[in-house]
């Protein structure tokens, strides 16, 4: 299917690893010009470096986010993209016991209110106009973990965000849509799967063990995340707007984790 991304721009949160990485091989596969940022620079710079044969344009932007005035800082170096990929978060795992206030507080900085702070700033330049905000969330906001309660919390508020957002925004020409995904296979994942395996089994060295209960025995790719990303920034889900899509092998719709 020809998605219609060509010419058109993305800003990408996260993009040195796993989804956010996948996100971008795919939208410059479209023909999508992006702007890509991330702590990790180094990362970022080979990204970009592999990323030149595709013949879009690719700037990059290394940093912290985890801070509102980092996430401003970014949409003015970004300029005036059409499409806003929230993708950067990683909230701890473990129980409610084990998880500290501060570890806490840092995991929303930089997804919750990152996420909100960003997609205000791009708001505020594309109101009026075209333009597409995907958050990347996480199936634990419909499918709660006492496990990951830190994680279920935030995500849950990010998908309500985006439907409150999103029920209303094509009025100003603007579609807000999440994407929920459950396991994938990416180094974020595995420290997820050792917490698990801990609480689980009591040996986080057996974390792949776990891989038996989920659906189809494995995870989900970062670029089967990365394709359904395209799909809902793209024309061809014009009339998509405040609506969360979960891939998960349907773990959030059996109602348990594994």
């Amino acid at each position: 299917m020809q998605l219609d991304l060509t010419g058109k721009t993305a800003l990408i949160t996260g993009a040195s690893q796993g989804i956010g990485e996948a996100i971008a091989r795919v939208f410059a596969a479209e023909g999508c010009n992006l702007h890509l940022a991330a702590r990790n620079g180094e990362a970022l710079r080979t990204l970009q470096a592999e990323l030149r044969d595709t013949r879009v344009a690719v700037h990059i932007h290394p940093g912290d986010l985890s801070d509102a005035a980092a996430m401003q800082a970014l949409d003015r170096a970004a300029g005036d993209c059409n499409i806003l990929i929230n993708n950067a978060g990683d909230i701890p795992a473990g129980d409610i016991e084990t998880v500290t206030d501060e570890a806490i507080r840092v995991g929303f900085d930089l997804k919750v209110f990152g996420y909100i702070t960003l997609s205000r700033a791009f708001w505020k330049r594309r109101k009026g106009r075209d333009g597409v905000i995907v958050n990347v969330i996480g199936n634990s906001g419909e499918n709660w973990d006492a496990a990951y309660f830190a994680g279920s919390t935030g995500n849950a508020a990010l998908m309500s965000f985006t439907k409150a957002l999103g029920g209303r925004s094509m009025n100003e020409g603007i579609r807000v849509v999440g994407v929920n995904p459950g396991p994938v296979d990416t180094k974020r994942m595995l420290k997820i799967m050792r917490r698990k395996a801990i609480d689980m089994l009591g040996d986080e060295s057996r974390w792949e063990e776990l891989y038996d209960l989920y659906p189809g025995k494995r995870p989900a790719t970062a670029v089967e995340v990365a394709d359904l990303c395209a799909f809902l920034a793209s024309p061809r889900a014009g009339y998509i707007s405040g609506t969360i899509v979960t891939i998960d092998g349907g773990i959030a719709a059996r109602g348990s984790v594994i």
